[in-house]
């Protein structure tokens, strides 16, 4: 599986990328707006750090207006993935972005029958949300293995599942399990998968028998 990192954070993003942790980026508005820093300033310096796809969202709702915002964000390097609503007017300009070449993903999923929709309309990645379904009682992981099943039913479906709204380490446990082909996380969960009580003891007994012996490595 891989792992993509879900912050405009440049400091934190650039932390991850050199410990070889991960494999692309996701943004969105109210990421970018966090930074207080131009949106094509960061979405640049971010793709510059990363050579994986690096999502950066539109702000219109219109068919056109997406296309033309689309266009122009693709204009910032390369790597850059389009991200789009997953609407009608949404999965046209996924259909025309995705035939002039780029990169989509085709976010804000919370059902089957959307995730098909998407690879439908040639969508390069589908984000279904886990964590705002589990907030409504409902299951998030589910959706995955919904999605999964129904795109390996399909081998023309080339379409990446995404797995977003990730909240804490487990919603990555079960994202994986579930057939994920990748993970979107906040930078602190993407650590805190590293965390376990059991190695933090396990290392503290070891530091203290080295400690005992009165040797050095250097």
């Amino acid at each position: 599986m891989q792992f993509f990192v879900d912050t405009a954070d440049v400091a934190e993003i650039r932390d991850l990328a050199e410990a070889g942790l991960l494999d692309g980026v996701t943004t969105n508005p109210s990421l970018v707006m966090k930074t207080g820093r131009d949106m094509f300033e960061v979405v640049g310096e971010i793709c510059g750090i990363v050579d994986g796809p690096v999502s950066a969202e539109v702000a219109a709702t219109d068919y056109e207006t997406m296309l033309k915002e689309g266009r122009r964000l693709a204009e910032i390097a390369d790597n850059v993935t389009i991200k789009v609503p997953l609407t009608f007017d949404g999965l046209k300009a996924c259909r025309t972005l995705t035939g002039e070449g780029h990169m989509v993903n085709v976010t804000l999923c919370f059902s089957a029958n959307q995730a098909l929709l998407a690879a439908k309309a040639g969508a390069t990645f589908i984000s279904p949300f886990i964590g705002r379904l589990d907030d409504i009682g409902l299951k998030g992981s589910e959706l995955i293995e919904e999605i999964r099943a129904i795109y390996d039913n399909y081998p023309a479906i080339d379409t990446q599942l995404l797995a977003a709204s990730i909240r804490t380490p487990n919603h990555v446990k079960e994202a994986a399990l579930a057939g994920a082909d990748i993970v979107t996380v906040p930078p602190a969960v993407l650590r805190g998968l590293i965390d376990h009580p059991l190695t933090d003891k396990g290392l503290a007994a070891f530091l203290s028998d080295w400690k005992k012996t009165g040797q050095s490595i250097l």
